[in-house]
């Protein structure tokens, strides 16, 4: 009987504390509406950064910024130079010299469909015939067909070449903005690619 009394003095001795403990921790984490401390944070070096900001102020470059302009001549890792201007000569001169450096393959003709689809089609429709989605809201006028249509630069829409379709993606031209954002320089072959086929159409 001794032991049973001194048994249940302990576990409500036990629970009273784990009530204490417990009360304790939701009264201190409420706030007083006066602070807007978090309270205690957790590998605050995790939150801080050792590196700079592109637009701090920084102490260790003569002009007191950050970001720095690259030296002339340098490429961006990642990025892949075009050295044809967004200009008239520029298109043409891409259209002798710049030439589809990937294979002709099912995969890649696979991925430039898919890539089309998801990128062009809205506008160029899914065959590439001007008839998008876009263009049959009425929103935007369409772009001239593929297989049909008379290019804005001069010449058929059938007839152009790599060079052309690669400087137009990575350029815009007229109403289509540039997709040098949204596709990278290997995908827009793949794209250039699976025109081609849309040429034929």
């Amino acid at each position: 009987m001794k032991g049973n009394m001194l048994a249940m003095n302990k576990t409500r001795l036990f629970g009273t504390a784990c009530f204490a403990i417990a009360f304790a921790a939701i009264v201190s984490s409420c706030g007083d509406k006066t602070t807007r401390s978090t309270g205690w944070e957790f590998s605050r070096n995790m939150y801080d950064p050792i590196g700079y900001n592109p637009d701090q102020p920084n102490k260790n470059f003569a002009n007191g910024q950050t970001a720095q302009t690259p030296p002339e001549g340098t490429t961006p890792v990642g990025f892949e130079r075009f050295d044809y201007p967004n200009t008239l000569e520029g298109y043409e001169a891409a259209s002798v010299n710049v030439h589809n450096p990937l294979e002709r393959n099912e995969k890649n003709l696979k991925e430039g469909a898919h890539l089309f689809q998801a990128f062009c089609s809205p506008c160029h429709g899914p065959e590439g015939h001007g008839d998008g989605t876009i263009v049959n809201m009425e929103k935007f006028p369409p772009p001239p067909s593929y297989a049909t249509g008379n290019s804005s630069r001069g010449g058929l829409m059938k007839d152009l070449t790599d060079g052309k379709i690669y400087h137009t993606i990575t350029y815009g031209l007229n109403l289509m903005g540039s997709h040098a954002s949204q596709l990278s320089p290997e995908e827009r072959w793949k794209v250039v690619m699976y025109v081609h086929e849309l040429q034929k159409k």
